[in-house]
């Protein structure tokens, strides 16, 4: 017999860089999470989809469409949708100001929270010089991540079939290597330094793949991570507290509280006469 299901109740959820269309796309991971994260409203903070590699190659499996659904569902039952494109859904941004299925489009936004504080809501590709202003450099630096993405998937297959967790070698690099950390620095100060001279409390974005959430100077800096390789977000609580969610941790903690519904128990085998 199945345990109650409970879900977890946040004001704001803040997702990006799903990249719908690729096959190094979570989205079963991220149907999950939507199925036991509720909240107010959902910020989709850019490369929803991929439309680069969509371009290339049309790649659109029954999960992708599932989590569009998903959206649309909640969306008609009131939740409210803030969709702020990013550089791989580029082409969204010739429609800020209208709404799809009654997710609202715009180019970025200003979030108030709880507790009164004003936050910056970009995706962040404006941030990064080498999207900005040598896009080809881009392009080959997406497909040598892809290459590594693919080698990670058989790498963790094999991890699997050994006992052993689920483990980013991208990720890793990304922390270990050093132009990759001062790349991932200069981001940051780039983007908080924005958000200073738009005298707000903090900014939340995206682009770069590593969640995070860290204090520059007066401003509260918040990356909600991707949903390629560390399947994470940002959350906003009731109070207006912010956390970062990575999926697999918070679904091994509502296990262990008996929020999900557990695998039924092997029948027991009856002892001999």
């Amino acid at each position: 017999m199945g345990t109650t299901i409970e879900t977890r109740k946040y004001r704001t959820l803040f997702i990006s860089d799903i990249h719908l269309g690729t096959r190094g796309c979570k989205a079963e991971q991220l149907l999950e999470f939507l199925k036991y994260c509720e909240a107010d409203k959902i910020y989709l903070i850019g490369d929803i989809f991929d439309g680069w590699r969509l371009k290339r190659n049309w790649y659109w499996p029954q999960a992708h469409n599932d989590v569009v659904q998903k959206l649309l569902r909640k969306a008609r039952k009131g939740t409210q949708i803030v969709y702020i494109p990013g550089n791989h859904d580029s082409s969204l941004r010739n429609y800020c100001g209208t709404h799809f299925g009654g997710i609202e489009v715009r180019l970025d936004d200003i979030h108030e929270t709880a507790d009164g504080r004003r936050m910056y809501v970009t995706h962040g590709d404006d941030f990064d010089v080498v999207v900005k202003y040598a896009k080809w450099l881009a392009v080959l630096g997406d497909w040598a991540y892809t290459a590594l993405l693919n080698f990670n998937t058989h790498f963790n297959h094999a991890r699997k079939w050994l006992g052993l967790e689920y483990w980013s070698l991208s990720a890793y690099l990304k922390v270990k290597v050093k132009n990759a950390v001062q790349f991932i620095e200069s981001f940051e100060v780039a983007i908080s330094e924005e958000a200073e001279k738009r005298q707000v409390d903090g900014v939340i974005c995206g682009h770069i793949h590593h969640a995070e959430m860290r204090q520059w100077g007066e401003v509260l800096y918040i990356n909600d991570g991707d949903w390629v390789e560390s399947c994470s977000a940002a959350v906003e609580h009731p109070d207006g507290r912010f956390e970062i969610i990575r999926w697999e941790q918070l679904k091994l903690e509502l296990l262990a509280n008996r929020q999900l519904p557990k695998p039924a128990d092997l029948p027991k085998v009856p002892k001999a006469a």
